[in-house]
Parts: structure tokens; C-alpha cells; sequence
């Protein structure tokens, strides 16, 4: 009986044991995607979309449960830019929060952006946007451990849902907010401030440096009402100095500074809540983690924390606002904080085009505009208060300006697209790509492009680069930052699609927190704008008469030039088209205006389909 006790429980370990080797030796399971997108934030969620709105599966892979990202997740809910371009996804989302409260008026609760929101509000509208596609998969709570190339694709590892699960998948996009899958991935990046030298700028420092942004870790706050009494316990470590001049009143009643009350107004959210991204001498904290291990962010992340935990006590006590209490129906987090940092800068790419910012001040003297489809309208901004090693930059006015698609292609690895901020761009030029809606239409072009590389089984740099803006168009990008001309415009695509040929340009202004280039559709053409525009055309062209204005018959007769056909040709198919273009009061000699120029040579030259161009938007034979 003895024995027969001893061969059970013998057989019973050794079966314990061999189901334990077996699952210690089994291959992760293996799931295959065409579309990979690591990191749901703004940048991957748009990115996850446009993919599958196209048709393609794709998957997301989001390490938080919030998608979103630095709008959502790291609480930055007051948008910055693009006021009067809401360009393709940032146009659907802004609308999406508009309805949600009750029109654009009732997010327009603070003095900082005209569109205004609750982060949690903002995270489940994008959940709700991706559970809409089919052909979307989000993981939530899934982080990215090991990375490989395949001859024609990626293979990553994820840990999710408590074991490592294998992704392969065609095209890989990097969503994180400080280019991490593409340093994973082998892509060559610049980090901080590069000498003036390498980039051309002469306002940047004479030798390079490892200084980014300032980060922060937002807090939302939410008024509880009179009289209630919602202090935090004192931090440890807690010093009212470091934020005693953040606002007047507590500065000695310096005018310089703003009254204290407005640093509550800045970013104040419906619902009763005041989002704290406060940069002079508020919640603003430096720390270069970019390459540092987990661990090591971990602890740095840790003091921001602490560091924005003492504003807030600042808040409720010094400024004597204690009925503002950390919100309790925003951040699922122990300390009720945004779930990770603000991070306004990160790695940059080195990619297959790099912007510098003279592309932003005088785009027409180059070729990049032509290849561009993301738009945005804010200054130049770099936060560098909590560093004083960071030297002062004289940042230039810029216009509203254009980013084109091959800086978002790395120029050595194959079949990775970046769709945040770490696209290829100068740290100058960083301070103006980083905001929210432009993030979001990078996003949604990396999104098109890995799509379109799917779909015709190519390498995304071997697209064409017009057929990807004819995407992105019809999706509602810009391609060019008119801000004159709104998408619902009859004539927004055609005037879109002239104004990235060169041959009609637009007219650049800085102008304070919102930038703008003109088109001025309805002005009549200056025969020294378009002799000007025509500069940009592949080949030489003529435009006939001699007159200030370029007239209709002018503008035909050049555009006979442009297809080749006999000499007047174009202008009588103008005369019978010239109503089902939309255009009205048909006389030859007429001035034309630019609307109705964009519209014709739109229709008759036709040149997103006879001419492309590359990354850098020369013309390609």
C-alpha cells in the first residue's frame, strides 16, 4: 500500500512537472495584423483609424486604458492651434466634443484654446470612434517588450493580459510620444537642441546640447463648492517659494505677472474643473528621461508627480482655494493625477525629409510644401523655465506653415512610420509640431500611408506621394494651411490641390497665437503672383497679355501650355464647363479671381494626376 502511495505521487510530480515544462517552452501565441500601432496616443489612435477606415486590419496596442493620449491620458484637454483648420481627424474629434457638451460655444470655458474638454470625456470619445471600425483592434494595458524585423515586416512581442502574445504585422507605427518603437526599430534620431551648423538656423545654439521641453503631469482640479474643504495632505518636502511668484498676488503684487485668478482660468474645463498646465513657475518640470530605462523614468515621473502635487497645495492654501479639490471623476489613479507626463519633446527622426524653419517662415523658396499634408497654426513655444542650463533661443514668427509626409518616413529602416511627435523636424521647429491637432493629422497621414503600403504591397516610401495627399484630401486633411478657405468650401479640394503645386501661393502672416496664411479665393489674380507661381511648374509656360490682372482667356491660353493642346482648346471647354465648375458670369476678358483660377486649372491641368513629386516635393519626370 506503502509503494503503491509512493509510484501515485511520484507520477503526480512528475506530470506537475512536465505541463510545467510545456509551458515554459510553448511558443507565445501569435496573432498577425497588417497594421501594427504601438502606443494609442494622439498620434496612434488617429493613425489606428485612418488605417481602418480604409479597410485594413489593423491593431493598436495602447499601454494605458485610455486612448488618446497627451489630449486624454496625460490630461492636456485644452487644445492648442488649428482653431480655423480643422483639419481630418481633429475636425471629427473636435466636433464630436462640441456635440457632446452642446455646441462650440460651451467648450469655450477658458481663456487659453477654444476648444475645451474633461479628459475623460475626450478618452471615451475616441473608444467610442474606434469601436466603430471594424477593422480595428485596440489591447489595452499592453506594452511592447521585444521587437524584430522580418524580411517584409515586424514581429513584436507584447505582454497582455498576464502572458507575452506574438504580433507580425506588414507596416509597424511608432505612436509613442517619445519615439521609443523607433529607436527599438534601429531608426537613426536626434534629441535636444542641434548646433546651428547641422540645421541652418541661425537662432539655434552655436553648439549642440541633450535639453528638451519641460514636461508636466497635469492635474485636474474640480470646484466642490462653497465651503467645502478638499486639502490635499501637505507633501512632504512641500516649499510655497518655488510657486510663490507663479501669479501676482503671491509676488509681491508684480504687474509683470498675471493675476492669480487667471492661472485658474487658464485652462478651465466644463464641469466645474480647472486643468493645472501651468508653465511660469507652476507644474512644469524638467527631466531628459528619453533614454533612461523604465526604472529610471519611473522615479523621475515620481518627483514630477510630488512637484505637481505641491502646486495644487499651493493653490488650496496660499491662494486659498481649498473648495478646488483633485477631481475624483477623471484619472483612475492612486493619486488621482494624469496617467503619465505631458512630454512636449522626445526623440526626432532622422528622416526621409528633415523640416527646418525656414520651411516655416518662407516655404515657397523650397519645394517641401508641395509634398505636405498636415497643417498647423501655433508659434514657435518652448517651455524651459525649470532648466536654467537651457540657453535663450530668439524664436522667429512664423505663418501658419505645412508638414510634408517623408518626415514621417525614417530614412534606414523599412516599413516603420512614425505618428507623434518624434516625426523629422529640428528642435526649433518642435516647438510649433507638437501640439494636439497637428499631432492628430500626423497620426492620420502615418495612418493612410501604411494603409496604401498594404494595400499595394509596397514599402511606404516607395508610394506616391500624390496619391497619398488625394487620400488624405478626401478624408478631409489640408494639404495647405489656407485658413480662408474652410472644408466646406465647394471648391476646398481644387484650391487645396493648386495651392500644393506652387502655382498659386498663398500669402503668409504671423499673427499672436494663431497664425495664417491667405489664399484670397476671392481677389482677382495679380498677373505678378501667378508669373511668380509659375516658377514652381516642371516646365516653362507663357502667360499671355500684359495687364496687371490675369484675365480668363489669359489663364486658358496658359493652361493650353500646360496639357499640350492646341492654343485656345482649354478656353472654349471652359465656356461649356464653366457652370458645372461651380463658377458663375463667363466673360473671357474678365479679371479672373483666384478661386475661379484654382477651379480651372484644377479641372483642365489636372496635376495631381500627371505630375508627382517626391519627399522633398521636386518634380519627378
Amino acid at each position: 500500500m506503502r509503494y503503491r502511495i509512493q509510484k501515485i505521487l511520484i507520477a503526480s510530480f512528475l506530470s506537475s512537472f512536465a505541463c510545467l515544462y510545456i509551458a515554459f517552452t510553448l511558443p507565445a501565441p501569435s496573432v498577425k495584423t497588417n497594421v501594427l500601432v504601438i502606443g494609442g496616443g494622439t498620434g496612434g489612435v488617429a493613425a489606428g483609424l485612418q488605417s481602418a477606415r480604409m479597410g485594413v486590419p489593423t491593431l493598436i496596442a495602447e499601454p494605458t486604458t485610455w486612448l488618446g493620449g497627451m489630449l486624454t491620458a496625460a490630461g492636456v484637454s485644452a487644445t492648442d492651434g488649428n482653431h480655423r483648420m480643422p483639419a481630418g481627424i481633429w475636425g471629427e474629434f473636435r466636433e464630436r466634443i462640441r456635440q457632446h457638451y452642446g455646441g462650440a460655444k460651451a467648450v469655450e470655458t477658458g481663456w487659453v484654446s477654444n476648444t475645451h474638454f474633461e479628459p475623460h470625456i475626450g478618452a471615451r470619445i475616441f473608444q467610442e470612434m474606434a469601436e466603430k471600425e471594424k477593422a480595428l483592434t485596440v489591447w489595452y494595458q499592453a506594452e511592447l517588450v521585444a521587437l524584430r524585423r522580418l524580411p517584409r515586416g515586424w514581429l513584436a512581442t507584447l505582454q497582455y493580459q498576464g502572458k507575452q502574445v506574438e504580433v507580425k504585422a506588414d507596416i509597424l507605427i511608432d505612436g509613442t510620444d517619445l519615439g521609443d518603437v523607433a529607436a527599438m526599430a534601429g531608426a537613426s534620431y536626434d534629441l535636444g537642441m542641434e548646433d546651428r551648423k547641422v540645421t541652418g538656423e541661425a537662432m539655434a545654439p552655436e553648439k549642440a546640447n541633450d535639453i528638451i521641453q519641460d514636461l508636466t503631469i497635469v492635474a485636474v482640479l474640480k470646484d466642490y463648492g462653497a465651503g467645502a474643504n478638499k486639502t490635499i495632505p501637505k507633501p512632504p518636502g512641500y516649499d510655497p517659494g518655488a510657486f510663490r511668484c507663479s501669479c501676482r498676488e503671491t509676488c509681491g503684487g508684480d504687474t509683470t505677472l498675471l493675476k492669480c485668478d487667471m492661472t485658474l482660468t487658464y485652462a478651465k474645463l466644463p464641469g466645474n474643473k480647472v486643468m493645472l498646465n501651468w508653465p511660469h513657475l507652476g507644474n512644469d518640470f524638467y527631466a531628459n528621461v528619453v533614454e533612461k530605462s523604465p526604472a529610471a523614468r519611473k522615479v523621475a515621473f515620481d518627483s514630477a508627480r510630488w512637484h505637481t502635487l505641491c502646486y495644487v497645495y499651493f493653490i488650496q492654501t496660499e491662494l486659498g482655494r481649498p473648495n478646488l479639490g483633485l477631481a475624483d471623476d477623471e484619472f483612475p489613479t492612486p493619486d488621482l493625477l494624469a496617467f503619465y507626463p505631458y512630454h512636449r519633446e522626445g526623440r526626432r527622426i532622422k528622416g526621409k525629409v528633415r523640416v527646418n524653419v525656414g520651411h516655416l517662415m518662407d516655404p515657397y523658396t523650397g519645394t517641401m510644401f508641395r509634398s505636405g499634408a498636415i497643417v498647423g497654426d501655433y508659434p514657435i513655444d518652448h517651455h524651459h523655465k525649470k532648466n536654467p542650463l537651457a540657453p535663450e533661443i530668439n524664436f522667429p514668427k512664423v505663418p501658419s506653415f505645412n508638414i510634408p509626409l517623408g518626415a514621417l518616413i525614417p530614412g534606414q529602416v523599412d516599413r516603420l512610420l512614425v505618428a507623434d511627435k518624434a516625426i523629422s523636424v529640428s528642435n526649433i521647429v518642435n516647438g510649433s509640431s507638437r501640439l494636439q491637432p497637428v499631432v492628430l493629422q500626423i497620426g492620420q497621414a502615418a495612418g493612410a500611408m501604411a494603409a496604401l503600403s498594404v494595400q499595394q504591397k509596397i514599402r511606404p516610401d516607395q508610394l506616391s506621394v500624390r496619391e497619398v495627399q488625394r487620400t488624405l484630401l478626401a478624408s478631409g486633411a489640408y494639404l495647405m494651411p489656407f485658413f480662408d478657405v474652410a472644408p466646406k468650401d465647394p471648391h476646398f479640394q481644387a484650391i487645396q490641390r493648386i495651392g500644393a503645386t506652387g502655382i498659386l501661393q498663398g500669402r503668409g502672416e504671423p499673427y499672436l497665437w494663431a497664425n495664417r496664411t491667405w489664399f484670397d479665393p476671392d481677389s482677382t489674380l495679380r498677373r505678378e503672383d501667378l508669373l511668380r507661381g509659375i516658377g514652381h511648374w516642371p516646365k516653362p509656360l507663357t502667360l499671355p497679355g500684359n495687364g496687371e490682372l490675369v484675365t480668363i482667356e489669359a489663364l486658358m491660353r496658359m493652361a493650353d501650355d500646360i496639357v499640350g493642346s492646341t492654343a485656345g482648346t482649354l478656353l472654349e471647354q471652359a465656356l461649356c464647363r464653366w457652370a458645372s465648375l461651380g463658377l458663375k458670369n463667363f466673360e473671357k476678358g474678365r479679371p479672373v479671381t483666384r478661386r475661379e483660377a484654382a477651379v480651372l486649372l484644377d479641372a483642365f491641368a489636372d496635376p495631381f494626376r500627371g505630375q508627382d513629386v517626391s519627399w522633398s516635393g521636386a518634380w519627378l519626370k
